[in-house]
């Protein structure tokens, strides 16, 4: 995968965060998530989140990661 792929793939993280937190406000998610606010403001503002994070999300909010990181397939995982 070309480097320009990869910024692409980045690009559009901020927008699938924002998917997944839907109605929620950034507190609320942050809370159900344990993490700060500030870092859901980050994360959706561009900043590359971390692995914990993106194992948490994935894990408590039933997210598959394929779809998160590279927009490929549901964005739920089959239970």
């Amino acid at each position: 995968m070309s480097t320009a792929s990869v910024r692409r793939l980045i690009k559009k993280l901020p927008a699938r965060l924002a998917e997944i937190r839907g109605e929620r406000s950034q507190r609320q998610f942050a809370r159900e998530l344990g993490v700060f606010q500030q870092n859901v403001n980050r994360y959706e503002n561009g900043t590359t989140p971390h692995t914990d994070f993106l194992l948490t999300l994935a894990t408590k909010e039933n997210i598959s990661l394929d779809w998160l990181l590279l927009g490929k397939g549901r964005m739920r995982r089959s239970r």
